[in-house]
């Protein structure tokens, strides 16, 4: 029984069934309040808000979100995986399975304003500041 007909279909099928494979794509959507604040993810900047961008792994990702008259806001985002893509479905989501897949995260980001100080507040920290740099035990 000749059997290089049968383990060339079994090669061609695993072989088609990669080519023709699933894929995922992963993306993440960023909005502020207010909007058009500028946007770092993991130290890269990415674009002012509304902002999207793709994304290849999930986890812990750094956020910093700047716009001028606003507080600096530094915090942290930890997007999850879906089911499919938890070992070993991942393996279907991503080679096996015939279409395609789509996993959108979104986040908003709210910024304070920035609190201007009195004009009092600034004199007392400039002769704060004036005694230190005249001290001398320093």
């Amino acid at each position: 029984m000749n059997r290089t007909p049968l383990r060339t279909l079994v090669v061609a099928v695993v072989i088609g069934a990669s080519l023709s494979g699933g894929c995922v794509r992963r993306t993440m959507i960023i909005t502020t309040d207010p909007p058009q604040a500028l946007v770092y993810l993991n130290d890269e900047e990415i674009g002012r808000s509304e902002v999207s961008t793709d994304f290849l792994w999930y986890g812990d990702y750094d956020v910093i979100v700047r716009k001028e008259g606003y507080k600096t806001l530094k915090t942290h985002w930890k997007i999850d995986p879906p089911w499919y893509q938890v070992i070993p479905f991942d393996f279907f989501a991503e080679v096996l399975w015939p279409g395609h897949l789509h996993d959108t995260h979104t986040r908003q980001f709210k910024l304070d304003p920035e609190v201007q100080p009195t004009s009092e507040e600034l004199i007392a920290r400039a002769l704060a500041a004036r005694e230190r740099a005249f001290d001398p035990r320093r």
